[in-house]
């Protein structure tokens, strides 16, 4: 399988509907984030929907396990194939969001932005490296019942370690030679699958390519012989 999600960064639904018809049948499914969720909602979510790719809906839910629980309850008509909250949030809270979700879908954690490093993490007061960020957090998630969590490439393959059977979402993943813009640790799609990545979430090489359905099939065709964890 294809396990490459192209993130839909966008306002503009029209736009966002049009890429989802251009990588439909090629990729694992769409991303969609507070950007996109925040301009159109419910109805803007069952627009892409409509052309029948899976939805990642990365809304990153942070709050008291109390209104993080109603608002998965208040999403979960959209039937999202992924949902993410935050793992910082703490075990009720990630537990509490795992249990107002559709069976269906799977709840992963976020545990260290890929726009963070060590001296970022140093200024909100976490005295730990990424990997060891991911590391606590990655086990918190679990014990909340988790289905997984989201990390970068850079310490997905600890995570696959530590978690044989998790989910593992790797945003961030840049192709040789792409500009990494925002992000700060990055790796190739190739390395990402290779380390342990169950999926790949890949956006503006894609998406503001000027034909995003080609440049998803170079980006798969070269991962077709990427060797993937056996425990994946």
């Amino acid at each position: 399988m294809n396990p490459i999600f192209v993130a839909l960064d966008t306002q503009d639904v029209h736009r966002a509907a049009a890429i989802a018809r251009d990588v439909s049948g090629l990729a694992a499914g769409v991303k969609l984030g507070l950007e996109f969720f925040c301009a159109n909602g419910h109805e803007g979510v069952l627009r892409i929907a409509e052309h029948e790719t899976p939805v990642f809906l990365d809304l990153k839910l942070h709050d008291i396990p109390n209104t993080v629980g109603k608002a998965v309850e208040a999403i979960a008509r959209l039937e999202p194939a992924i949902l993410t909250v935050h793992a910082s949030g703490g075990r009720a809270m990630m537990a509490a969001a795992k249990a107002a979700a559709p069976p269906e879908t799977k709840v992963v954690a976020v545990t260290v932005l890929t726009s963070l490093d060590r001296s970022d993490l140093s200024s909100i007061g976490i005295d730990r490296s990424p990997g060891g960020q991911v590391k606590r957090l990655g086990e918190l998630a679990r014990e909340a019942g988790l289905d997984g969590i989201v990390c970068s490439g850079s310490e997905v393959g600890a995570a696959r370690a530590a978690w044989p059977d998790g989910f593992l979402v790797v945003p961030g993943v840049r192709p040789a030679g792409a500009e990494i813009q925002d992000q700060k640790r990055v790796v190739t799609p190739a390395q990402a699958l290779s380390d342990g990545a169950s999926i790949l979430v890949i956006g503006r090489s894609i998406s503001a390519a000027p034909n995003p359905r080609r440049a998803i099939m170079d980006i798969a065709s070269s991962l077709a012989q990427t060797p993937r964890d056996a425990r994946i």
